[in-house]
């Protein structure tokens, strides 16, 4: 089984991979990211990479993932003086307490986005 840290790096890396992913396709992101010198090539890589990361993850996290990912581009953001950066709600004390000691995977109760405290 994998810890809960683990699965909320492997969540941020899969969102990064994502990105990345996003962005090759995209032919004004392509088109800027090569005028200042960066090749965008073995875009299959990053989609191999991205099936073997998404295959650590366990089926629950990753549906939530590929859900809120649909919905708003990034679904891993981090929670800053316990406001959601993904929507700027601030977060009940409940929660935000509750992160602090007992690191586990928590969702936004606004946006549904998985948090991440910094």
């Amino acid at each position: 089984m994998v810890s809960t840290r683990k699965t909320l790096r492997l969540l941020v890396t899969l969102q990064d991979l994502d990105l990345m992913i996003r962005e090759s396709h995209d032919p004004a992101s392509k088109g800027e990211e090569e005028d200042m010198g960066f090749e965008l090539k073995n875009v299959e890589t990053l989609q191999t990479a991205r099936t073997k990361l998404a295959e650590q993850i366990g089926p629950r996290w990753l549906g939530v993932y590929e859900r809120v990912a649909r919905r708003y581009g990034r679904a891993v953001v981090p929670v800053q003086e316990r406001i959601c950066l993904g929507c700027f709600v601030t977060l009940p004390t409940s929660i935000a307490h509750k992160n602090l000691e007992d690191p586990e995977i928590t969702v936004c109760e606004n946006c549904g986005r998985i948090l991440y405290w910094l």
